[in-house]
């Protein structure tokens, strides 16, 4: 009896029904036979990885994705910080908690990069008694900049691309506590690609628009960490040195019902049945508290300018970091306070900040700041002499361009090797209402300008403390008497005579870095074209 599918003779038949040809017949025993050996290799290497479908994945309770934290429990676990892992604390176990900077694959390990604002330590995860192929292949596929909560042991390595070039975590358990998408609006190892490398056009770079537009991710590289860090600093020693000369902390109004400096650059809101005004600056309310025998006080608010200036270091809100000081006789003695103030500042962070300063100029180079102590203070005329002997065409009562302060800063630089000098003695037409005249000369005034870099960074004045010069000089400039009443009305009662200054904290913070736009040391900037994020 032939068995169905083979021919008589136990010859087997073909698709075709007909009996198979010698010639098919070893080529179909050649492939069974190829395919045998196959199976066979793919069965014996799955068995060395312990990768079989009936093996167990004995790494299985060592990584996976956390439940959301909701506060369900309080874990006893300490997170050290990347910043403090080095050669100390070789072959200790920590916990930490780090964004996924970066990762690859290679044969049975895969190399994590974790980053902690601007720290970062090599990770390493490989298959052997703690980890599985399935671990290090879970680990290879977290998504960038992914949150993780890692356990690992602290190994001595040269990781020379890493802060933490000393030593690299060999890691025991890998959690994911929140994952990122994974396509990023930009990659933040473009983001700090150093200027001088932007002129490759091979070279990916992120724009300045594509920066402001995915600010969240922007804020995560190294460079914008150091400039927020170095910023917090130039406001803390502000406090610091002027707490130390006996000022005082205030907080100053920001919805007032005048123009602060009586011009048209302010922005006007609904206020009830009313109308409201965002203040330009806190400077008639730091004169107020000093009529009030506070005698030297300081502030650090926002400050709103509604100017359509689209320049490199215009906002329409920025910090704003005032003073206002009574003084015995000569308001050189603001000025004195002021410019050691300023000594005190670039001195702290040059002291405090060396390590950011250093990751900044990895991206933006730029000159050392430079300064003298004291500071160096010049008249407004000397300033107009030296622009006029180079050939500048600008007169004497002429307030200074931007192409003026440009020029006045490099020769300045030029002459006494300083970076920051104060100009005194301004023309008394260029200045605000509350300016206090030269009592020797009506064209002059008791007013001053500081600057970084040539750029100007504070603006300030002896104020006018008599009600009746006062209200002069602010019919003189148009003011309205009936929105400046209480103003005026406080210094009715005696008031010592008093100045004072207003400095602009993102300005400073990108002269002193040498940074070409203040949008880079502004958190989330407002110009006239961005009100979000």
């Amino acid at each position: 009896m032939v068995k169905e599918g083979e021919a008589e003779g136990d010859v087997p038949l073909g698709p075709d029904g007909k009996p198979m040809s010698k010639k098919a017949l070893k080529k179909q025993q050649r492939d069974a036979e190829k395919a045998a050996k196959k199976a066979e290799k793919a069965a014996t290497r799955a068995a060395a990885e312990g990768d079989t479908p009936e093996a167990e994945d004995h790494a299985k309770d060592r990584y996976g994705v956390c439940k959301l934290i909701q506060s369900q429990e309080k874990v006893d676990r300490q997170l050290v910080k990347i910043k403090e892992l080095n050669a100390s604390k070789a072959n200790q176990s920590v916990w930490i908690r780090a964004r996924v900077h970066t990762s690859r694959s290679k044969g049975k390990q895969c190399f994590l990069v974790l980053r902690q604002q601007h720290y970062n330590i090599q990770g390493l995860v490989a298959v052997g008694d703690i980890a599985s192929k399935a671990m290090v292949k879970f680990s290879a596929n977290i998504t960038k900049e992914s949150i993780v909560d890692v356990e690992g042991v602290v190994r001595e390595a040269k990781v020379d691309s890493c802060t933490q070039h000393d030593v690299e975590l060999h890691v025991s358990k890998i959690f994911v506590v929140s994952a990122s998408e994974p396509k990023l609006p930009l990659q933040l190892d473009d983001a700090v690609r150093p200027v001088t490398e932007e002129e490759d056009e091979s070279m990916p770079t992120v724009k300045q628009d594509t920066r402001l537009d995915h600010r969240i991710i922007d804020l995560r590289t190294t460079t914008s960490q150091a400039i927020f860090r170095l910023e917090a600093q130039v406001c803390q020693l502000f406090r610091e040195t002027l707490n130390g000369k006996g000022f005082v902390e205030i907080h100053t109004p920001k919805m007032i019902g005048a123009a602060s400096e009586g011009g048209a650059n302010v922005f006007t809101m609904g206020y009830f049945k009313g109308k409201a005004y965002l203040a330009q600056s806190p400077q008639l309310y730091k004169q107020m508290v000093i009529a009030s025998d506070f005698e030297r006080v300081w502030t650090i608010g926002t400050v709103f300018r509604a100017e359509d200036s689209n320049t490199h270091r215009h906002l329409t809100e920025f910090i704003g970091l005032d003073l206002e000081m009574a003084f015995d006789y000569h308001y050189h003695e603001v000025i004195d306070v002021i410019g050691d103030m300023f000594v005190q500042i670039f001195r702290g962070l040059q002291e405090r900040c060396q390590e950011e300063i250093g990751v900044i100029n990895k991206q933006y180079p730029s000159e050392p700041f430079k300064f003298l102590d004291p500071s160096l203070r010049l008249e407004y005329c000397e300033g107009i002499r030296m622009l006029q002997e180079a050939g500048f065409d600008i007169g004497p009562e002429d307030d200074l361009s931007t192409p003026a302060e440009k020029l006045l800063g490099k020769l300045v630089k030029a002459k006494y090797d300083t970076d920051f000098y104060i100009l005194d003695k301004y023309p008394l037409g260029v200045r605000p209402f509350y300016t206090m005249p030269d009592p020797n000369n009506p064209k002059l005034s008791n007013s001053y300008d500081m600057f970084m870099r040539g750029e100007e960074i504070l603006s300030g004045a002896q104020r006018i403390h008599d009600p009746a010069l006062l209200t002069e000089r602010a019919l003189h400039h148009g003011v309205s008497l009936d929105t400046i009443k209480p103003y005026i009305d406080s210094f009715r009662y005696g008031a010592p005579p008093h100045g004072g200054g207003g400095i602009g904290l993102e300005r400073v913070t990108m002269l002193f870095l040498g940074l070409d736009n203040i949008r880079k040391t502004s958190l989330f900037p407002r110009d006239p074209k961005r009100l979000t994020p």
